[in-house]
This record gives structure tokens, sequence and C-alpha cells, in this order.
């Protein structure tokens, strides 16, 4: 099978990459681009590991073909904040102690992105049903949750 050219902006810059047809936006990412951020969990959609916003929309990439993705913009954990620079969700996780293996951090932030985006002063109901699409192991919620709301006064 031949593989197709696709242009997207990942994280402010243009990137021009040659995909299958089949290949998951998931995969693209992980392996092409080796952005590691993004986590392969279930490969379903039931667990959020590989939440990022595309179009300005939570999303997961496991569900998402690279080539539906072309001419989109794309933010990804590696694009919110760095070790020595944070964005104000991923310190609100660290300081509200959030962080516990990890594994689901990265999806659950962007979730929170997207969600307090489109609504930056959201309810704890609100809250709940945009972090509602991850799953966290080791049970972390109430911290998750607390963190998010703590961005909102």
């Amino acid at each position: 099978m031949e593989k197709q050219r696709i242009k997207i902006k990942i994280n402010d810059k243009w990137a021009e990459l040659f995909v299958y047809p089949h290949e998951l936006l998931v995969d693209t990412l992980r392996e092409t681009l080796h952005l590691t951020g993004t986590k392969k969990g279930c490969e379903k959609g039931d667990c959020g590991a590989c939440t990022v916003i595309l179009n300005g929309k939570a999303v997961n990439t496991c569900l998402v073909l690279s080539v539906q993705a072309d001419g989109a913009e794309l933010l990804t954990i590696e694009g919110l904040g760095n070790r020595d620079n944070l964005h104000p969700i991923q310190k609100a996780f660290v300081e509200h102690g959030a962080i516990q293996c990890g594994y689901c951090i990265p999806g659950m932030i962007m979730s929170a992105k997207a969600l307090l985006d489109a609504n930056p002063h959201p309810d704890e109901v609100e809250i709940r049903e945009g972090l509602s699409g991850n799953l966290c192991r080791c049970g972390g919620y109430a911290q998750m949750i607390e963190s998010v709301k703590s961005l909102c006064k």
C-alpha cells in the first residue's frame, strides 16, 4: 500500500508527513514524530491515554486516521510546556498531587485544556464530564478535579 502525503500543524509547527491510509494518528505521533507523551492505552477509545487537541477539540488519537488530520492543527502534551516552564494546568496537577504513576496524565491534561479553552469557569459537574473520557488506574480523580478547579478562580 502506498503512503499518502499529509500536512499537519503540530505544536505550532507545520510538518509534512507520508503516512499509510490505515495508519492511526497515535502511531504517527509516537513512531514517526517521536512525540511519546501521547500514550497508547486501550486502542479502542475508552481510556483517553492518547488524547490530544485536534482543531480545538479533545480527541482520542487511537480512533483517528492520520490522513484525517491532513490540514489540521494539533496540540500534544509536548506543545504545552516543559520542565523549566510548566503550563498552568501542568503546574496545578503537580501542586495538587494529581500525578501518580503518570501514564494517564498527558491525556488528562489535554482534556482539561480543551475543557478550559471552551469553558474557562466550569463547575465541578462540568469538570467531571470534561475529564470523564480519561481513565486513571491509580484512582487519583479527586486530585485531578481539584487541580482543574484551582484554575477556575
